[in-house]
């Protein structure tokens, strides 16, 4: 399976192949407040899974700390993805990616949230003990 996406302008093109490692919410302070929303839809992907296929010379990166990079387009300022190297995954926007079937499975980071979201998907405080976090569930 492959899913193609472009940044908001569309000077970039992305493309996804095979199948995403997760998909989720994350409610994290940086993820909301990179996102510009209350609550940041991800998909997982392997690197070898993720490509730019086209306008990379308009792609820039901003990295805040080790755990993030994270990459827009430098003509409309259009979120594409964030590559998490020491997951050796890469989070591509889910509204980037418009033919994915989005089947959110978890939410990380949840004891940040600012929209309690009652849909019934386990909460983990922070992460999964496999990345790093705790892996502790939040009672909704």
């Amino acid at each position: 399976m492959k899913h193609v996406g472009n940044c908001f302008c569309g000077a970039v093109t992305i493309e996804v192949t095979g199948e995403p490692a997760a998909m989720g919410y994350c409610h994290c302070r940086s993820c909301r407040s990179w996102s510009g929303g209350p609550v940041n839809a991800f998909s997982l992907w392997k690197p070898e899974a993720v490509r730019i296929t086209g306008g990379a010379q308009h792609v820039e990166t901003f990295v805040k700390t080790p755990l993030s990079q994270r990459k827009y387009c430098k003509k409309c300022g259009g979120h594409l993805m964030t590559n998490h190297p020491p997951l050796d995954l890469i989070d591509v926007f889910a509204a980037t990616i418009p033919t994915l079937a989005f089947a959110p499975g978890v939410h990380v980071n949840y004891s940040e949230t600012v929209l309690p979201m009652r849909d019934g998907l386990p909460k983990l405080k922070d992460f999964p003990a496999e990345f790093g976090g705790s892996g502790e569930m939040v009672m909704e």
